[in-house]
């Protein structure tokens, strides 16, 4: 079955704005067809959602979408090799796997291979399976890791063939060495190095949890690794889990600068890659986030720039000379900006910027993350019509909504602080000529 280009705008606009949509759909199309995405399908995803992941993944190609997918099974081998009592002690967080017990790997890792390739069909998506051909291994240490290899190459013989024949390949993570032998290698390894190979504009982590956690266990919305790497594996809650999946990302990322990585639940990854609230952790390069404390000290020009490129009017005359600012925030190529200023004793966010191209890239999220944690309070006004109120209401505590004007804010105490929030953002004048559903 195919689904129209129209018939897909409308089927997605129940997620996000057919403003967005559109903008991700051209996005994606416009890549080469192997190049749109890698998904890897985690293991505890295979085992909790296998036909979630088949119906998500078959959607993609209905629209004219065909990635490559890449799968573990630790979840199913770990179950197949209790069963066989058979032991596989870990080394420096490697499985040690004896012959014995690879048997028990490559017969799991073949039928949950077919079990995905079965799902997918299930749900329209013609798929082939991809056992074993793909990567050249050599051996970690026999003597330490048994039957265990890394990746010394990639053939991509088997999945051009399968792509050029209308196919989704589905690859398991199973190598052989140059004499034939196989032997077992990281899911993470093997996404890492088709990613390499076919340098995807997109990276898709499916897990069961469906992002990366903070500290009161709610999914981080984007991480710039470029200004929260350092910050993050700093943090005394980072799980030793999160801590190799974060590292591994910024390893990944650095050979691959223009591409983004998304960790998300299956059900929720049209979601993930077709609106700006996205519904799992995106994660990026990025770029440094710079603050100031004066408008003196910005490139003005680029700043003004910045913000009426992304807001379609021009900012009024003076304003950089009638605001009083508090600060701002400004990733380092000014594609991302959120404008401070003082308001009746209070913070105010005036103004927040992002290009199109940033938004897919997280920027706009780590700008936020940057004032918020900087700013315990702020509040801000969007126009109702806005399409991007959806998103401030989840990073709200609390909103006022007239006609014209919903006026948000978070960390504010009490009524009368509210009242003075929303008396000030309704009183102040535009700051855009000709304003319209952009708001100010």
């Amino acid at each position: 079955m195919t689904i129209t280009r129209d018939t897909l705008v409308k089927l997605l606009s129940n997620l996000g704005s057919k403003k967005e949509v559109e903008q991700y759909l051209k996005q994606y199309c416009s890549a080469d067809t192997q190049r749109f995405a890698l998904i890897k399908v985690g293991g505890s995803a295979l085992d909790e959602a296998l036909d979630t992941v088949g119906s998500s993944i078959a959607f993609l190609q209905q629209v004219g979408l065909t990635p490559i997918v890449v799968h573990g099974a630790a979840a199913h081998v770990d179950r197949a090799l209790a069963e066989s009592g058979i032991a596989t002690p870990r080394l420096d967080e490697i499985r040690c796997v004896s012959p014995e017990a690879f048997e028990v790997v490559r017969r799991v890792l073949q039928r949950e291979n077919l079990a995905l390739v079965d799902a997918l069909a299930a749900n329209g998506c013609d798929a082939r399976p991809i056992v074993g051909e793909v990567f050249e291994v050599e051996p970690i240490d026999v003597g330490r890791y048994g039957l265990r290899g890394r990746v010394s190459a990639v053939d991509d013989t088997s999945i051009m063939a399968a792509v050029r024949a209308g196919k989704l390949p589905v690859v398991t993570c199973l190598g052989a060495t140059r004499g034939g032998q196989l032997l077992s290698i990281s899911s993470d390894e093997a996404a890492s190095a088709l990613a390499q190979r076919f340098q995807p504009h997109k990276i898709i982590f499916l897990t069961s949890t469906g992002g990366l956690m903070d500290e009161e266990q709610r999914v981080i919305s984007a991480i710039n690794l470029t200004e929260d790497y350092e910050r993050l594996m700093a943090q005394p809650w980072v799980s030793g889990g999160m801590r190799r999946k974060l590292a591994h990302i910024h390893q990944l990322l650095s050979r691959l600068p223009h591409a983004t990585v998304s960790i998300s639940a299956p059900d929720k990854l049209a979601r993930e890659l077709f609106t700006h609230r996205g519904a799992g952790t995106l994660v990026s390069r990025g770029e440094r986030v710079e603050t100031f404390d004066r408008f003196e000290d910005i490139e003005r020009e680029k700043l003004q720039n910045l913000v009426e490129s992304c807001f379609g009017r021009r900012l009024t005359p003076g304003y950089f000379e009638k605001k009083r600012c508090h600060r701002v925030y400004v990733t380092e190529d000014y594609r991302a900006t959120a404008i401070l200023t003082s308001e009746a004793g209070l913070v105010y966010l005036d103004k927040f910027a992002v290009t199109r191209k940033a938004q897919g890239e997280g920027l706009g999220g780590s700008v936020w993350d940057r004032m918020r944690r900087d700013n315990p309070k702020v509040f801000w006004r969007s126009q109702t019509v806005n399409p991007v109120n959806g998103w401030y209401f989840q990073q709200a505590d609390g909103s006022y909504r007239t006609p014209k004007w919903t006026v948000f804010w978070y960390g504010m105490e009490g009524f009368e602080e509210i009242e003075r929030c929303v008396r000030t953002a309704l009183e102040m004048p535009a700051s855009l000529k000709d304003h319209g559903v952009d708001g100010d």
